[in-house]
């Protein structure tokens, strides 16, 4: 795994992923376009994130199964159609229905997260697939920048045509660069898929950290979606592109959360999910307090980033740790739940801005911050530690390639 190949990755992952946000600053756009009200565009997003969780359900578990050589670009090809076809979208419920198959399309990030987990050695995993996790992060940031600004030139239909292009050619670059690997497991594609169940029943790490990423995602997707109607209504009356430069600040935060991976590396996960915690429960309530000023929310969208994305990082990270051999399928788990948790985040949203606008969506994140600190608190010592699984080595540390030692499992003993 050579750093020219995880940025690759990292740039396909985030372009990819973006696609799952074009709509979110265009929202009261589209709204006018389109004959509805922002809050009902809002289940855009809601539709958008199920298919998603379906496609990361039906789709990346072939990670383990076949050639991903061959499986990510087709996987593009076929995403490039779906935003072609949002782009032509002529009424509210075509654009949702072609949305929701933008998402189940456009899932080649999840594929090359677990990919890009078994390229690199045991030294450098959680830095590289930070690296990935970085970008995938990023593009979901740096979407709303890129959607905004294209928007306030073309039209909101442009950007799905633009994406559509660039999903093309990154199939055909991939086509290219990717290596040719064997498949990992020989499973009936029925069992592969009733495999991810059977991962998540049986390790109780999973179960936690799919709580803890699920509730992350949701909370992440609640600001975000409820930030567009802050901003586009009064008193900031702001345009898409000006809204879409909020963006830039979250991706600030994100570059910032990468040396995430590096500290999950030196046995400090757990550590950094508790203080990101803290850090997101700071967030809603800076939020909260700067409904009405522009530097109190750049305050609150850069700690919630720094918090959410090292948080996700590390989360992801760890999952991997579970069973080597199955690390699609746990990538599947994974993304998949925190896509039904966003989901629901996102239809939270448009019920809370009718009830309580702006202050009714931040008193709800902070509520939810606080449960999952809870949970990460409960779980410390007990829950949340890595045990060796079926393909990991059973002792704390392994020989890198090179003749490096690398943890192999999280130090926890360290963190408690």
């Amino acid at each position: 795994m050579t750093r020219r190949l995880a940025v690759l990755f990292a740039i396909v992952a985030g372009s990819a992923v973006g696609n799952l946000y074009w709509a979110q600053p265009l929202l009261d756009l589209i709204a006018r376009q389109l004959r509805t009200d922002p809050a009902t565009a809002g289940w855009l997003v809601t539709t958008t994130q199920l298919g998603y969780a379906l496609g990361v359900l039906l789709i990346v578990p072939l990670g383990d199964l076949v050639d991903r050589h061959r499986l990510v670009p087709i996987a593009l090809a076929g995403a490039a159609v779906a935003l072609g076809a949002s782009a032509l979208a002529p009424t509210f419920p075509v654009l949702a229905v072609t949305l929701a198959l933008v998402g189940v399309t456009t899932v080649s990030g999840q594929i090359l997260v677990p990919l890009a987990g078994d390229l690199a050695d045991d030294a450098d995993r959680g830095r590289i697939v930070g690296t990935v996790v970085s970008g995938i992060l990023i593009g979901i940031l740096l979407s709303r920048t890129v959607s905004g600004f294209v928007a306030g030139l073309l039209g909101w239909r442009a950007i799905y045509l633009v994406a559509a292009v660039v999903s093309l050619l990154l199939a055909a670059l991939l086509a290219r660069a990717l290596p040719v690997l064997p498949p990992r497991t020989r499973l009936a594609y029925p069992a592969l898929i009733g495999s991810v169940l059977r991962i998540v029943a049986r390790e109780r790490v999973v179960r936690w950290n799919l709580v803890l990423g699920g509730v992350s995602f949701s909370v992440f997707t609640m600001f975000w979606t409820a930030l567009t109607f802050l901003l586009a209504a009064p008193p900031f009356s702001l345009p898409v592109g000006t809204i879409g430069l909020f963006g830039l600040v979250g991706l600030a935060g994100a570059i910032a959360a990468q040396r995430a991976g590096r500290l999950h590396d030196r046995g400090l996960g757990l550590v950094t999910i508790g203080v990101a915690w803290a850090l997101v429960l700071v967030a809603f309530v800076i939020g909260g307090l700067g409904a009405h000023s522009v530097p109190l929310l750049v305050i609150a969208i850069l700690v919630l980033d720094v918090a959410i994305q090292g948080h996700n990082i590390t989360v992801q990270t760890r999952m991997f740790q579970v069973d080597p051999a199955a690390r699609s399928r746990l990538n599947t788990a994974f993304v998949a739940n925190n896509f039904l948790w966003g989901a629901v985040g996102s239809g939270l949203t448009a019920v809370l801005w009718h009830l309580g606008g702006w202050t009714a969506v931040c008193i709800a994140g902070a509520v939810l911050s606080g449960f999952a600190w809870t949970v990460w608190a409960v779980g410390r010592r007990g829950g949340l530690r890595i045990a060796a699984s079926p393909g990991n080595d059973p002792s704390p540390r392994a020989v890198a390639p090179g003749g490096r030692t690398a943890p192999l499992i999280d130090t926890d003993v360290k963190e408690s």
